[in-house]
Order: C-alpha cells, then sequence, then structure tokens
C-alpha cells in the first residue's frame, strides 16, 4: 500500500503530516510513500531529506491524490484553487485518509457527504479518546498546546496595549485583563503564557478538576455551580450540557467580558459543535480595542459572530476565528503532528500494512465514513442524520 503526504494548502497552514524520520518507520511497516513536492518547506525540510528517507517525490498534487491508497494531511480537505478541483475530488474512491476533519463543525457537513459518496475510509485525528493507550497519538492535545500558546502571542501583537504592568515616569500602566474560558490543555497553556506576559488571568470551566488545575497556574477561577455529572463525560472531556445550563452560563460570563482586553475562548465537547457562549450582544459590551481569540473555531466557534479563516472587527473589537494557529509555529507542530500519527498508523495497522483494525476503541472513536456511510455520532448528531 502507498501512503501519500501531499503538501498543505489551507492558508498559511505551514505543516506537514509527516518528517523524513516518520517516513522511515512507515516504510519499515512495508508502506510505500510518495511525498508532494515541496511539502516539507514550511518547517526547512528539502525533497532531498525525504528522498533521503526513501520516500518517492511527486511535483504532481493531483498524481499523488490518485495514486495513494492511504493520503495522510494535517488539515481537512479544501478546495485547490491551482488545480481548480477539491482535494475530495481528487482522492481515489475507496481510498483512505487520515487529518484533522472536524466532522461535526456545520462548514465541513458538505465535505464530509462527499467522503462518504466516494466510498472512502476517513478518520479525523480530533477523535482519539483520552485514555491512557491513546497518549501517543493525542495530536488533539499536542496542537492544544501549540495552540493555547500562540493564541495568546497573537493577542498581544493585535492588542493595542501592554500586557505586563509597566511603571512609568508619568504613572504606571495598569496589566491587560485575560479571560480564559474552557481549560483544558489549550486553556492551561494560554493561561500559563498570559501569566508569564504578565497578564492578569480569570478562567471559567464547568468542569472542577480544570479549575484546580487553572488556579494551580495562578488563574482567578470564575465559580461556576453546575453538578459534575451534568457537565463531566467519558475521560473527563466536557459534555455538552442543555440549553438552560448554557443561558446560566453566558450570565455568569457577562461581567467578565465586560472587563476583559483579551478573551481565549476553548470550550469544546469532542467531536460536537461548540458551544456559544459569548453572543453578539455580550461583544459589545466589551472594551474597544479589546481582543477574543476565537480557538474553538474548527468545531464551529464559542462565539456567536466569529467569522472563520481571519480575524474581522466587530463591535470595535477584534475577532480571529483563524483555524489552523498551530501552523503558524510549523517546526515544532509538525514535529508533534507526525509523530502523533505514526503512533496512530501503528494502531491503526496492527495487524499488518494491508489491513484496518477497526474494531480498535481508537480506531472507532475516531471513523467518521466507511463504506459509504457516516459512523462519527458527533457529525450525525450535528447533521441531524
Amino acid at each position: 500500500m502507498r501512503i501519500g503526504i501531499p503538501k498543505e494548502i489551507l492558508a498559511e497552514e505551514k505543516r506537514v503530516s509527516a518528517t523524513p524520520d516518520t517516513v522511515r518507520k512507515y516504510i519499515a511497516m512495508g508502506f510505500d510513500v510518495s511525498v508532494e513536492s515541496s511539502a516539507g518547506e514550511g518547517i526547512f525540510l528539502s525533497d532531498d531529506d525525504y528522498r533521503s528517507a526513501g520516500a518517492s517525490i511527486l511535483s504532481d498534487s493531483e498524481s499523488l491524490f490518485v495514486e495513494s491508497d492511504i493520503v495522510l494531511k494535517v488539515k481537512q480537505p479544501v478546495f485547490n484553487e491551482n488545480i481548480g478541483k477539491h482535494e475530495v475530488n481528487m482522492l481515489r474512491d475507496g481510498s483512505i485518509l487520515v487529518t484533522f476533519l472536524h466532522p461535526a463543525a456545520p462548514e465541513n457537513h458538505e465535505m464530509i457527504k462527499r467522503l462518504k459518496d466516494k466510498n472512502i475510509t476517513s478518520f479525523t485525528m480530533d477523535g482519539i479518546p483520552r485514555i491512557s493507550r491513546a497518549q501517543r497519538m493525542d495530536a488533539l492535545s499536542s496542537m492544544s498546546s501549540v495552540t493555547g500558546y500562540k493564541a495568546v502571542i497573537m493577542a498581544a501583537n493585535q492588542l493595542p496595549k501592554f500586557i505586563p504592568m509597566i511603571g512609568t515616569a508619568i504613572g504606571t500602566v495598569k496589566p491587560a485583563q485575560f479571560l480564559v474560558i474552557g481549560s483544558g490543555v489549550v486553556g492551561l497553556q494560554a493561561i500559563a503564557t498570559a501569566k508569564r506576559l504578565g497578564g492578569v488571568v480569570k478562567s471559567l470551566d464547568i468542569r472542577q478538576n480544570a479549575c484546580t488545575e487553572a488556579e494551580s497556574l495562578g488563574a482567578k477561577v470564575i465559580e461556576f455551580d453546575i453538578p459534575q455529572e451534568v457537565a463531566v463525560g467519558s475521560g473527563g472531556y466536557a459534555k455538552s450540557i442543555e440549553s438552560e445550563w448554557l443561558v446560566i452560563e453566558r450570565k455568569v460570563i457577562s461581567p467578565h467580558i465586560e472587563e476583559a482586553d483579551v478573551i481565549i475562548l476553548s470550550a469544546l465537547v469532542p467531536g460536537e459543535v461548540a458551544p456559544i457562549l459569548v453572543t453578539g450582544q455580550m461583544v459589545s459590551t466589551m472594551k474597544p480595542g479589546a481582543v477574543i481569540m476565537d480557538v474553538s473555531v474548527d468545531q464551529g466557534g464559542n462565539c456567536e459572530i466569529t467569522e472563520p479563516g481571519g480575524f474581522s472587527q466587530k463591535l470595535g473589537v477584534h475577532i480571529c476565528g483563524i483555524q489552523n494557529i498551530p501552523g503558524r509555529m510549523a517546526v515544532h507542530a509538525s514535529w508533534l503532528y507526525a509523530n502523533n500519527m505514526y503512533h496512530y498508523m501503528l494502531n491503526l495497522f496492527d495487524n499488518g500494512s494491508g489491513e484496518l483494525n477497526l474494531e480498535d476503541e481508537i480506531v472507532k472513536s475516531s471513523l467518521v465514513t466507511h463504506q459509504s456511510v457516516i459512523h462519527h455520532e458527533g457529525t450525525i448528531k450535528a447533521m441531524g442524520c
């Protein structure tokens, strides 16, 4: 079987799904590997680096998709402007795709239907369960660490204020106020980074354990009294809560929104559409020039008025809907992701290079489409299938 590693084409995406080191490991597993020319240039890897690892180099993206039994990507398939075709349409019917699909996000539903119609067996790297055996495959946690760090750096760049307290001859500049909503891996890294920069940080999460971790990093935790059996699902992830609880949560958040200079939104339920926690009306109460980093945008976003794809300015507030923040810190992000992907593939093909292990718990959790059927529960729920 042949693995294909295409060059990513999403705007500002510099990551790559395999490094020369993981290419060698795939070849040792019994696969042939093809890499699209210049796929690694965003992380300073040349075509010769991949050739030396045993890969063949293809200059034509369409040929790589057509000739590959398995395509390993970083981000979801998108329309290739240079070729004039969608990447889904370039996949060979009946082939395998492994990537971050974010299948529950509304903007990806049509793409998921196309994968189903082409009988593509697809797996999403954001569907890996939080179990000890899956830690080496957990690309979501790896990319979340990158995202939490980079989101704060990007917010600091956009914010027209200092982050730390600054003493001057004419007075003291107060430190920036951060509000981090969602204290998972993204949120915790964001808290740690904002604190390092000298910001004052508040955080909110519906899970008590996450609140404890946020507090240990120096954040002031906003109290939200919700029964933990309602809030916490399997593996310690947040559960989707009923609409009446969302209304209460928004009321708890609202007064803190008004004080914030930077808001990091990272509240997610695995495999489901992100809950709307910040409405347009709430944004209208924020300070002019404040920044919202809606890093949950891949699953729909926590802010009602986020525009996916870039920065927008609404109601005097800078709102970031960039979908590939880790792609802006590509060297370490690619190293982490490529190794996560290798361990996932090792588990997926644990019976040999030609046979999928579809009975495995990790594989089942991340399976999206197979034999022209959508299997992913969060996607089925989001689509109303």
